[in-house]
């Protein structure tokens, strides 16, 4: 009997929300990490800057995307996004560390809302944090028996775009 993969669920995630880890080998140096991570170098995988906003964080509007299947032809699914960036925290030896969040930038009220962290530590990048996915408590009980998948997989392949600029290779 096949065992389902259900969202994990956790104590102190806000209510309505789901908890999102997720993480993709980047092994690239610190330097390299940072030039990417920082401000000036954001536009390699986060594309078209829309505004700085007051806190010096920035905003960009990004097709993110979901790959439905790997096999030829290949489907995916890509809606536009908002996706706010906070400034890099980096201690001298320590993980890099950008607050990051997003919402659809169009019919915001269909999709999942993610709030969370972007880390580079020791050649890995990972994302932490929480998504509040659509529809309330209905959204809840489908988010556990399906949509999870989604979020994971569109966590995934924006981790995945960020390292492969950081490897500096055509994305």
């Amino acid at each position: 009997m096949a065992r389902r993969s259900r969202a994990p669920i956790s104590p102190d995630a806000p209510p309505g929300t789901t908890r999102l880890s997720v993480k993709v080998p980047a092994a690239v140096s610190r330097a390299r990490a940072l030039a990417l991570l920082d401000a000036p170098g954001r536009s390699a995988w986060l594309g078209e800057l829309i505004e700085l906003r007051a806190d010096d964080g920035d905003r960009h509007l990004v097709d993110l995307e979901l790959h439905v299947s790997e096999q030829t032809p290949r489907i995916a699914f890509r809606k536009a996004a908002y996706v706010d960036v906070s400034p890099i925290r980096a201690e001298p030896f320590g993980p890099l560390r950008i607050g990051i969040s997003w919402r659809a930038a169009g019919l915001a009220p269909l999709f999942p809302v993610f709030s969370g962290t972007l880390v580079w530590d020791e050649g890995e990048l990972r994302l932490d944090g929480y998504y509040a996915p659509p529809g309330g408590g209905i959204g809840i009980v489908a988010d556990r028996l399906l949509l999870n998948v989604a979020a994971r997989g569109t966590a995934r392949l924006l981790l995945e775009r960020i390292a492969t600029a950081m490897r500096g290779e055509a994305g």
